[in-house]
């Protein structure tokens, strides 16, 4: 058995956390959103939405780019190839995870 379920030992730790793996799938599935769409896609608050977000981009897993329409600040956000290539890896570690222990069910 510990072989087999090795791999979710070994995930991202900092995608594993729930909200930044949501704000991933999220970013993986668009070309890019602002921090509004995550805002409402994810049910994060605006604190917490600003610290998974500085999190993943410190890891360089998105690009935050803060643009201005007409007074407005925005915020948009991007998955970046890195970012893109970690999250699958995440994803098929858990899916092997889920596949592993899925005899004991």
């Amino acid at each position: 058995m510990a072989t087999n379920t090795a791999s979710l030992v070994e995930v991202d730790r900092l995608i594993h956390e729930p909200s930044r793996s949501l704000t991933l799938a999220v970013l993986a599935s668009v070309k890019e959103a602002d921090f509004l769409y995550l805002q409402n896609d994810t049910g994060l608050t605006k604190g917490n939405l600003t610290v998974h977000l500085s999190k993943l981009e410190e890891a360089g897993y998105i690009a935050i780019e803060k643009t201005y329409r007409g007074k407005i600040p925005r915020t948009i956000c991007r998955i970046t190839p890195e970012g893109k290539q970690a999250f699958d890896e995440y994803q098929q570690q858990l899916q092997q995870f889920v596949e592993a222990t899925s005899v004991f069910t």
